[in-house]
């Protein structure tokens, strides 16, 4: 199976999985059903409960059901009648598993694999599994990840301007309307872009974790290339997990960004976020963040940025809100002072094997605090950003995948309201 997703599982999920792969009375059966074949047997435990067969049935229906408890219980009786049955004993594995209790799970495991009746292609797999819960114990280890992105495309406006050739100026109004020049007007070009990324995570004990990131990229257009823009973005910073599988990290990030290799702006700031597991690869997150921002050589753009959302993410849809605040840091920029909120929707679906389906939209709400000077009114946008595109496994780990996005910008200054589109193709690589 090409792997098409790019997200990683978590400690607890990814344990679940090589479980449930391990034992023969897990073939995965809908809700409705599992639901019904406990609520059959779950009603004959006054008068059957002792019978080993019965038992180990209760037990496979608790555990499909996500009734962990009970089915410790039902396959603690099996195991107090057959001592030496390994299949109950390796369901009750899974089941303490399932419910976070890894150390219980790794010594019923390891007592599976002593058992000398079982066959050697089976204690192999469950001695695997005994040291993925060795390594869980002590932490996780240590794991690198990354990405190279390559890809080439049209823009249809690369300098994210007004189609609009004349302007009048409130401010300049007895002059009459004026001409914009070509880098006040919007410009398509064609492009090269390159990116790539680099994540470690190193485990410091059971439930704590140290993680950094690095990740960089060059988009440079063949002949405007005054709006080339480059940008490095550098993360660290500490994760803990409770014994829920909850997480909570502190981070801080450092950013530097560039108009045609020229500094234009950079960034120093610290993330905060929870992250509440739901199950089944689900999980809601509270973030917040704070970012000082110093622009080269325009003081008056100087800021303070701080966020906060809440997110939804599953292992194809990732869902947020967030809000905030940009106030700049010297009273004469302050109609460059804003806040803002942002309402975000993505998604990869699989299509087959191969494919898959890359869709995403965001709506972005802006409202600036003071009247700007040549304008002589508050400026206030809304962004539509919206992206469509295949992902198409070449190999597993190289991915060919055209794209398209929009973005359309209204405001109420004419020379911020703008649309925008693009095409590209390109290939990535991730290991």
């Amino acid at each position: 199976m090409y792997r098409l997703l790019g997200f990683r599982e978590g400690a607890g999920a990814a344990t679940a999985m090589l479980i449930a792969l391990a034992s023969p009375a897990v073939a995965q059966s809908d809700d409705a059903n599992a639901e019904r074949d406990f609520a059959q047997l779950s009603t004959q435990t006054g008068t059957r409960a002792g019978d080993p067969d019965f038992d180990y049935a209760l037990a496979i229906a608790a555990i499909d059901t996500g009734r962990y408890g009970e089915a410790i219980i039902a396959l603690q009786r099996v195991l107090a009648v057959q001592p030496d049955n390994a299949s109950a004993r390796a369901e009750l594995a899974r089941a303490y598993a399932m419910a976070g209790d890894i150390d219980t799970a790794r010594e019923e495991f390891a007592t599976v694999v002593d058992d000398p009746s079982l066959p050697d292609p089976v204690r192999q797999r469950f001695t695997g599994f005994v040291r993925q819960f060795d390594e869980q114990i002590s932490g996780g280890g240590s794991y690198v990840s990354g990405f190279v992105d390559a890809r080439v495309g049209h823009d249809s406006n690369v300098n994210a301007a007004t189609d609009l050739t004349t302007l009048t100026i409130p401010l300049f109004s007895f002059l009459g309307p004026g001409t914009l020049g070509a880098g006040a007007r919007a410009q398509d070009d064609e492009f090269v872009e390159i990116s790539a990324g680099i994540s470690g995570v190193h485990a410091l004990g059971r439930q704590d974790r140290v993680f950094a990131s690095l990740l960089g990229s060059a988009r440079e257009n063949f002949d405007v290339s005054a709006f080339s823009q480059e940008s490095l973005t550098g993360t660290a910073g500490y994760a803990h997990s409770f014994a829920n599988r909850d997480v909570i990290s502190i981070s801080a990030q450092a950013q530097v960004f560039a108009l045609d290799w020229a500094g234009y702006r950079d960034s120093v700031g610290a993330i905060a976020q929870y992250t509440h597991m739901t199950g089944r690869g689900q999980a809601l997150t509270v973030s917040a963040q704070y970012n000082r921002l110093n622009y080269a050589g325009q003081p008056l753009l100087d800021a303070d940025r701080a966020a906060f959302g809440v997110g939804y993410v599953t292992q194809n849809l990732s869902a947020s809100v967030q809000g905030g605040i940009e106030e700049t840091r010297r009273v004469a920029g302050d109609h460059f002072s804003n806040w803002f909120a942002t309402a975000s929707l993505g998604a990869e679906l699989p299509l087959g094997e191969r494919f898959a389906l890359v869709a995403g939209g965001a709506f972005d709400l802006r409202r600036y605090d003071a009247p700007d000077p040549l304008f002589l009114t508050e400026r206030s946008d809304e962004r539509l950003d919206l992206q469509g595109g295949i992902k198409f496994a070449l190999t597993g780990s190289i991915f060919l995948q055209p794209r398209v996005t929009y973005t359309r910008n209204w405001s109420n200054i004419a020379i911020y309201d703008y649309d925008r589109w693009t095409a590209s193709a390109g290939l990535r690589f991730e290991f």
